[in-house]
């Protein structure tokens, strides 16, 4: 067989890249003239000096968390200046046949992981340093980003959740509406400290007359663990919420299930409560002696 017909075709877009080396621009159509590529002009991105190791003011906060002087809002706070590493792996994108009926690659992409929550929701892993990036997955490419440039890239993937440094010492996730404001950069405020909120809900429940007046709670999710096993008041991937309704006694069980169900009905419609509330549960009280919401 000649030496030719053995040669592998290269994939049109490394064909073309290696056609246009040696001109006149870059890629971008940026002319080459002029420019320095020695000193600060050589700095190719924010992290060119990037050592890897995590960020002093998410490990301020987690610390915090952790010995119970922090909150989950001050790590979701200190991540909207952190850099963090998103792990990307190569993804088979075509197939050829090889020597001997044997498969080879004929082209890869490099794609997002993202991982499937106990609950069915659609996650993306970050990671504080490279370090735990490689010991979750060896074989994954870490790419230095904003948390914010990362939470961007979550919603874009459909996740609804981002989860910070899975397998290391100290999980944190970050849910929906937290993740929402990283990728907007603007602050947020957890669901159970919504005053706005709660006042929206109970605004709702009003029209419901068995419901004598409700609260909002840190849900039963809310609630994390460390690797060895300590509680941890945040950072959980949920049901953050808990509104607890105090309603009036004698209601049977059909009852209080039509009545939940329309209060569900009625909450999703606000826009606040679709915005800032991730997952909920619904506590039942007995109401006693409260008054109705409804004057």
């Amino acid at each position: 067989m000649a030496e030719e017909s053995r040669r592998r075709e290269l994939p049109g877009h490394i064909a073309a890249a290696l056609a246009g080396a040696g001109g006149a621009t870059d890629s971008a159509g940026q002319p080459w003239a002029g420019r320095s590529l020695s000193g600060d002009h050589a700095v190719i991105h924010n992290f060119d000096n990037d050592d890897g190791q995590p960020d002093a003011g998410y490990l301020a906060a987690v610390g915090a968390l952790l010995d119970g002087t922090g909150s989950e809002a001050d790590v979701v706070a200190s991540l909207a200046t952190a850099r963090v590493f998103v792990p990307v792996v190569a993804q088979l994108a075509e197939e050829a046949d090889g020597v001997d009926g044997l498969h080879a690659d004929k082209q890869a992409d490099m794609a997002l992981v993202t991982l499937t929550a106990p609950d069915g929701r659609r996650a993306m892993p970050v990671f504080t340093s490279s370090a735990a990036l490689e010991n979750w997955h060896a074989e994954a490419r870490p790419v230095a980003v904003y948390a914010a440039r990362a939470a961007l890239s979550a919603v874009s993937e459909n996740a609804q959740l981002l989860v910070v440094d899975p397998g290391s010492a100290y999980t944190f996730v970050v849910r929906r509406p937290a993740m929402w404001a990283l990728a907007q950069q603007r602050d947020w405020t957890p669901s159970y400290l919504d005053d706005q909120l709660e006042s929206a809900l109970a605004s709702a429940a009003s029209d419901f007359p068995a419901v004598r007046r409700l609260e909002t709670r840190p849900g039963g999710g809310l609630a994390s663990l460390t690797a060895d096993g300590r509680s941890v008041s945040g950072g959980g991937p949920g049901p953050e919420l808990q509104v607890v309704l105090f309603l009036d006694d004698g209601l049977d069980a059909t009852a209080v299930q039509a009545l939940v169900g329309g209060l569900n009905e009625a909450w999703a419609g606000l826009e606040l409560f679709a915005e800032n509330v991730d997952s909920i549960e619904v506590k039942l009280q007995r109401a006693a002696q409260e008054p109705q919401l409804r004057q």
